[in-house]
C-alpha cells in the first residue's frame, strides 16, 4: 500500500512539471505589475513549472518597479525566459537581462535605459549610477557583457573593442559605442554579442525551439487584486485618495462624534496606504511616520483642550509622511522630488475645490433639502424647536466623557450632549446647567 501512495506522488509530482507558464509584460511598467509577476513566480515554483516565459513588448516605465520585477525573476526557482515581441526599451531592458535566456523577434529591439524624468530630462548621476550598475550587475549575474548593458544607460561611456566569449572583438556596428550615444541592440547585433539567444517570431516557434511542445502552455492574467492595486498606485488616484482622506479626518475633527466625513476619509487612507505598502512604495517607515501623525490629531482632540501645537505637529507629520508616498525607494533626482512634491500640492488643491463644489452642487439638490429639511414647520402651526429640556435648567450632572468644549453629562440616570462655556472638563466632574436653546445646552463647571 505504502508503495503504490508513493509511486502516485511520483507520477503526480512528474505530472505537474509538464507545464510552461506565459507572463505578457505590455505597456507601461508601473508599481502594480511586481505583485501579480511576483504570484505568477510562486504559483509556477509551487507547479513545479519546467519554465516561464515572459513575452515582453514595452517602452518601459518606472524604475522602481522594474527592479522589483528584477529581484523576482533572479531569485525564481523556475527557469524564466524573456521573449521580446519586438521591443523591451528601459525598464523592459532590465527585466529583460534579469531573464537567463533572451529570444527576440526580427526587427525587434532591446536598450535605451537611462534614466529620464517625466518631461523626458536625463535624470541626476545619482540615478544615472544607480541604473547603470544595476543593468551591469544584472547582466553579469546572466553571463552577459556588461559594458554593454552599461553602455544602455550612459552615453559618457564609449569602446572600441568587446570580450565576448573569450575572444576580443572589434565594435564597429553599434552605434551607441560612441560618446554621447545611448546602445540599442538590434536582433542582429543582440545575437552576435551573446546578449540574446535565439530568434522566433511566435511564441509557439519559441516553444517548438525550445523543446516545450509536449507541454501544456498555462497563460496568466492579473487577478481582480492585481487590478485593484494597478487603479489605486496611479498617481492621480493615490493623490486624490491621500487627500480627501486627510481632509476627511479633519473635518471629522471640527465635529462632534464620528460621521460620513470620518468613514470616508478613514476608507481612502486604507485604501491608498494598503495598496502603496503592497506595491512597495509604502515602507514600514512612512506608515509608522503616518500613524505616530495620526496619534498626535487624536491625542490633541480627544485628550488635550484646545487645539495646539501636538495638532498642528501631527497634521504636519500626516503631512509629510503622505508625501514620501509618492517618493520611490530607489535613488532619484531632484526632478522626482519636484515632480512628487507639485503632484501632492495639485492632488491636495484638487480634493479641496471638489469638496468644495461638491457641496454647494449638493445643497441645491431636492435629495438633500429633503435629507436636512423634509418639511417646513412653521411656529403658527404649532411647531417648537424645544426638546422639552427646559426643566433640566440649574440641575446638577456629572461629566460622562471630557468636555472640550462639548461631550456627554448623564443627569438622573439620562445622558445628554452638552457645551460647556469654552473651558476644559474633566470626566466625573459636577456641573451645572445655565441655558437650554433647543438642543444646545450650556453647562459650567462646579
Amino acid at each position: 500500500m505504502i508503495k503504490l501512495i508513493f509511486i502516485y506522488f511520483i507520477a503526480l509530482n512528474s505530472l505537474s512539471s509538464e507545464t510552461i507558464y506565459k507572463v505578457p509584460i505590455k505597456g507601461t511598467i508601473d508599481l502594480g505589475l511586481p505583485p501579480f509577476i511576483k504570484r505568477v513566480i510562486s504559483v509556477a515554483e509551487k507547479d513545479n513549472a519546467s519554465a516561464i516565459i515572459f513575452e515582453i513588448n514595452t517602452f518601459g516605465g518606472r524604475v522602481d518597479a522594474a527592479t522589483q520585477i528584477k529581484d523576482a525573476i533572479l531569485g525564481s526557482k523556475v527557469p524564466t525566459i524573456a521573449f521580446i515581441n519586438r521591443r523591451a526599451i528601459s525598464a523592459g531592458a532590465l527585466i529583460s537581462l534579469s531573464c537567463e535566456k533572451i529570444y527576440m523577434t526580427e526587427g525587434g529591439l532591446l536598450g535605451a535605459a537611462t534614466a529620464v524624468d517625466m518631461s523626458g530630462k536625463k535624470g541626476s548621476e545619482k540615478v544615472i549610477s544607480f541604473m547603470r550598475e544595476e543593468m551591469a550587475s544584472t547582466a553579469e549575474k546572466r553571463g552577459r557583457n556588461t559594458e554593454i548593458a552599461r553602455g544602455m544607460v550612459d552615453e559618457e561611456l564609449m569602446f572600441t573593442h568587446l570580450v565576448i566569449k573569450g575572444d576580443s572583438i572589434i565594435v564597429n556596428d553599434i552605434e551607441g559605442r560612441k560618446e554621447g550615444k545611448l546602445i540599442s541592440l538590434t536582433t542582429e547585433q543582440a545575437l552576435k554579442y551573446n546578449i540574446s539567444d535565439g530568434k522566433a517570431e511566435t511564441l509557439n516557434e519559441l516553444i517548438n525551439l525550445l523543446g516545450y511542445s509536449e507541454l501544456v502552455l498555462k497563460e496568466n492574467i492579473e487577478n481582480w487584486s492585481e487590478k485593484l492595486v494597478r487603479f489605486l498606485t496611479n498617481p492621480v488616484v493615490a493623490s486624490l485618495l491621500t487627500t480627501f482622506g486627510f481632509l476627511g479626518i479633519l473635518f471629522e475633527l471640527q465635529s462632534p462624534g464620528w460621521g460620513i466625513p470620518g468613514v470616508v476619509g478613514l476608507i481612502c487612507l486604507i485604501l491608498s496606504l494598503s495598496a502603496s505598502y503592497i506595491a512597495q512604495l509604502a515602507t514600514i517607515s512612512d506608515m509608522l511616520l503616518i500613524i505616530a501623525g495620526f496619534s498626535l490629531i487624536m491625542l490633541e482632540a480627544f485628550v488635550i483642550p484646545g487645539f495646539g501645537v501636538v495638532g498642528i505637529s501631527g497634521i504636519g507629520i500626516v503631512v509629510y509622511g503622505l508625501y514620501l508616498l509618492l517618493i520611490p525607494n530607489v535613488p532619484v533626482g531632484e526632478e522626482v522630488l519636484s515632480n512628487a512634491t507639485d503632484g501632492f500640492m495639485i492632488g491636495l488643491l484638487g480634493a479641496i475645490i471638489g469638496i468644495y463644489l461638491l457641496l454647494k452642487l449638493m445643497v441645491k439638490t431636492k435629495f438633500w433639502k429633503q435629507l436636512t429639511a423634509p418639511g417646513s414647520q412653521k411656529k403658527e402651526d404649532g411647531y417648537t424647536n424645544s426638546f422639552g429640556w427646559e426643566s433640566l435648567i440649574d440641575q446638577i450632572g456629572v461629566a460622562d466623557t471630557d468636555l472640550h468644549p462639548s461631550g456627554w453629562v448623564r443627569v438622573e440616570d439620562k445622558r445628554f450632549f452638552m457645551i460647556s462655556e469654552g473651558d476644559f472638563i474633566e470626566k466625573g466632574s459636577s456641573v451645572k446647567i445655565l441655558s437650554v436653546d433647543g438642543n444646545r445646552v450650556l453647562v459650567k463647571k462646579l
